[in-house]
């Protein structure tokens, strides 16, 4: 028994001492791992103060070469290799600007690093999105390393560890797709200023540009048509009507300019066919109005006289021989018709056998003096023209047709001319001819009209409005012309959907004529356009489109930036957990 206690004691008295040995043994290892981690530390830190000064050695540098950049210096100069000059690093200057995040719209070199205005056209200073990209990149990268670091010193076996972290993991999940939801739901309201539409905010502040204080907008999702609400006092207010889209035939109608011209078929020209002197002349001035049958100049003619003398002769040669003295009166007469004697003058001659040394010469139709050559006392000769007259009892009118309308037009098709100016609208007539070249200046086609003008109202180089009608176009869906909204990329048109709901709708506009406009796709009959006041209401429908597809880049990008945000965290855990 006294045996059986003298080993109990001693078996005691050795485990005491084995956990004396453990525990110095601990004891001394603690600062071995103190000492390592404080020189791993260190060493980081001295790396860190390496690279620093070596990145402040190279800032210092500010000029480079183009072709050898390693060549760099702290002042202007050249390069000792290919002896180009150097130039500036203009990334230096970049990373300054980047320290000041508040700049001027409208003076970029005007910067801050808080808000406040601009001190040449007092503006509002407005953020610079470039720096906080830098900030947040740099920020990144400093985390980055000190986890790098911390994970370095404090990497051993923790089986527990994956187990935390995973949990851990779980949590900033959720409360991710809580935030991406919250976020959601706030990007449906934007701020926007009510003067300067394409400034938008996520949040309540003020208009860098006016100053103005922005407005809340809710927005829908994409693909869901834009509408805007307008109360029966604010329709009033804006004067707002409504058409209802029907059928109907248009005709095709070209609607242009056109200049009234002379009747060149209703031109004459004031010719002699002998040799003479303008004895008398009765026309004074260009515009001078003269008559059928009004005298208009007498001539002499050495050449006139002869011939009138050979015809008193046949006159009385008739009396001695009548067979062949008819015939010797015959060929004097048809002489003096074709030098120009009038048939009066030669009766006159045949009467009084007495010959006229100044012969007198006639105007042959009624109209204006257009061109006048001639003075009293002058010397004519065959071929020149003495003077034009003008009938303006008809009157052509010259349209211009540009090409892609020439396929309407057709001889004798309608055609309406309004002189505005001189009281005359809708005179009626057909088209006369279609001239067969383009205008070399203008591309465009030619056509000519024929116009009575018994009043003589049209006077030529008048400018009339034209209207050349071609065939009609039936059964067609129309609106009214004042319904459309031309944006030069699209045509829109505003549609009530209900007594205060509105919507912005793009159409396809086929022909317009008679006021209306064809519609061939985009509205159907029944629906009701906005004839009056809708320019508003598109542009108040644009704005909130634009939210909408601001609002959908915006989350999808903050959809992509939590997915990738996901994945790199989820590959983080895994790695932990493998060591």
């Amino acid at each position: 028994m006294q045996t059986i206690n003298k080993l109990s004691v001693r078996s005691s008295s050795l485990s005491k001492v084995s956990l004396a040995i453990t525990i110095a043994a601990s004891m001394s290892l603690l600062p071995l791992t103190t000492a390592l981690a404080s020189d791993e530390h260190a060493h980081h830190a001295t790396q860190h103060e390496e690279h620093k000064t070596h990145t402040g050695e190279h800032e210092q540098l500010d000029y480079y070469c183009p072709m050898h950049p390693e060549e760099r210096s702290h002042e202007k100069g050249r390069c000792p290799q290919c002896n180009m000059f150097l130039i500036k690093d203009e990334s230096k200057d970049a990373a300054t600007k980047a320290q000041l995040d508040y700049y001027c719209p409208m003076h970029p070199e005007e910067r801050s690093h808080e808000k406040g205005r601009c001190p040449q056209c007092n503006m509002f200073l407005i953020k610079d999105e470039s720096s906080d990209s830098a900030d947040n990149g740099h920020v990144h990268n400093a985390a980055a390393h000190t986890h790098e670091h911390s994970q370095s010193i404090l990497d051993q076996p923790k089986p527990a560890l994956s187990e935390i972290t995973q949990a851990q993991a779980d949590t900033p999940s959720s409360a991710t797709e809580q935030s991406n939801a919250m976020g959601k739901q706030s990007n449906n309201v934007k701020y926007v200023c009510p003067m300067h539409p394409h400034i938008v905010s996520d949040t309540p502040d003020s208009c860098p540009i006016c100053g103005m204080d922005l407005e809340p907008v809710e927005i829908g999702g994409v693909g869901e048509e834009v509408v805007v609400g307008v109360s029966g006092g604010m329709q009033q207010a804006l004067g707002m009507r409504s058409e209802t889209v029907a059928k109907d035939t248009l005709w095709k109608f070209v609607k242009t300019i056109g200049t009234v011209e002379y009747n060149e078929n209703a031109i004459g020209h004031a010719h002699t066919r002998v040799d003479g002197w303008l004895e008398t002349l009765m026309v004074h001035n260009v515009g001078q109005k003269v008559k059928q049958g009004q005298l208009v100049y007498e001539l002499y003619s050495p050449e006139l006289v002869s011939a009138q003398d050979d015809y008193v002769q046949a006159l009385d040669y008739l009396k001695q021989d009548k067979v062949r003295g008819k015939v010797l009166l015959r060929k004097a007469r048809l002489r003096l018709e074709l030098l120009g004697m009038s048939s009066h003058t030669i009766k006159q001659l045949e009467q009084t056998r007495e010959t006229i040394y100044r012969v007198p010469f006639y105007a042959e139709q009624d109209g204006f003096v257009s061109e006048l050559n001639v003075r009293h006392g002058m010397y004519v000769q065959p071929g020149d023209t003495l003077f034009e007259i003008v009938d303006l009892s008809s009157v052509w009118v010259i349209a211009d047709v540009f090409e892609n309308e020439q396929s309407w037009l057709e001889l004798d098709r309608p055609v309406e001319v309004s002189a505005a100016a001189q009281g005359l609208f809708d005179l009626e007539s057909t088209i006369d001819y279609i001239y067969p070249e383009l205008d070399p200046v203008s591309r465009a086609m030619r056509v000519r009209v024929k116009l009575d003008n018994p009043q003589k109202s049209l006077k030529p180089g008048t400018l009339v409005e034209v209207k050349l009608f071609g065939g009609p176009k039936r059964d067609i869906i129309t609106i009214p012309t004042e319904a459309l909204i031309l944006t030069g990329r699209e045509n829109r048109v505003v549609v009530q959907r209900s007594d205060n709901q509105f919507a912005s709708v793009e159409v396809k506009v086929g022909m317009i004529a008679q006021g209306k406009a064809e519609i061939i796709s985009g509205l159907n009959v029944g629906d009701k356009v906005i004839v009056s006041g809708q320019f508003l209401l598109d542009s108040e429908a644009s704005i909130q489109g634009s939210l909408q597809r601001l609002s959908t880049s915006n989350t999808q990008d903050a959809d992509s930036a939590d997915e990738h945000s996901t994945s790199t965290h989820s590959s983080t855990d895994h790695s932990h957990h493998n060591h």
